[in-house]
């Protein structure tokens, strides 16, 4: 087990009825999908950790809003308490005229707009689909 749980965030940036989800390149939930997001780095707030990762996994600048809520992810090798939030893009963006995966980066092997009603089909990570349900996200 880890030695103790750490701080990560993950961002909800929703536009025009799009998720920008990433898929996870690394270890845990390998090629699953989910929101952008990673640790809080030593001295980060969480809204610079929400616009770092999202920045770093996407090539999307967005600015970190309101907070949604939290998760705990707890397995033989680690324990996260992951926070999350709402975030908009900084520059204008439209999700519904290309839908092609936009600019990977990081620890996400793809990151994609994803049209809220076609989540149901997506290999999201565990608990996301419940999550994001139970704060009327989707």
């Amino acid at each position: 087990m880890t030695d103790r749980a750490e701080i990560a965030v993950g961002a909800v940036v929703i536009v025009d009825g799009h998720l920008l989800l990433v898929e996870r390149g690394r270890p845990p939930a390998v090629g699953e999908w989910s929101v952008p997001g990673g640790r809080v780095e030593p001295g980060e707030t969480l809204a610079e950790a929400v616009e770092r990762e999202v920045l770093e996994e996407t090539g999307l600048r967005v600015r970190c809003g309101a907070f949604i809520g939290w998760v705990e992810r707890i397995s033989p090798n680690f324990h996260f308490v992951i926070m999350d939030f709402i975030a908009t893009p900084v520059q204008p963006v439209s999700p519904g005229l290309d839908l092609l995966p936009i600019c990977a980066g990081d620890d996400a092997s793809a990151a994609a707009w994803v049209p809220l009603p076609e989540l149901a089909w997506v290999n999201l990570v565990a608990g996301l689909r419940e999550f994001l349900h139970d704060h009327s996200l989707y």
